[in-house]
């Protein structure tokens, strides 16, 4: 259920956000450009508020990654595919391989560092 109400919340927010007043213009009233952007303004304000407060920006904010791909692994330590391999084989650094792609622990290569 929290899950419902935190959408409904969402829903309400962002509906409030396109709700826009309408508003009756007298025809000799013009439309300034310092009007165009004070709205444009507050939209822009608006919409950060709603992408730094979303649950998705939130959850990835504070996701811990404990486990790197092959790829990230070799750019960190600026090794090659093959050195990669034999920390692996030699039990250096755990190892998971999911759907056929390596996952390494970061800890595990914090640990190279402080050992040698």
């Amino acid at each position: 259920m929290p899950k419902q109400a935190n959408k409904s919340n969402k829903q309400n927010t962002l509906s409030n956000l396109l709700k826009f007043d309408i508003i009756k213009l007298n025809p000799m009233e013009n439309i300034t450009k310092q009007d165009l952007e004070n709205l444009k303004n507050e939209l822009i304000s608006e919409i950060k508020y709603l992408i730094t407060n979303s649950s998705i920006h939130n959850e990835k904010k504070n996701t811990n990654w404990e486990w790197l791909r092959s790829k990230a692994v070799r750019k960190i330590l600026e090794i090659s595919p093959a050195t990669l391999q034999n920390l692996r084989i030699n039990s250096k650094i755990r190892s998971k391989k999911i759907m056929g792609s390596y996952y390494y622990n970061s800890t595990d290569l914090k640990r190279l560092f402080e050992n040698d």
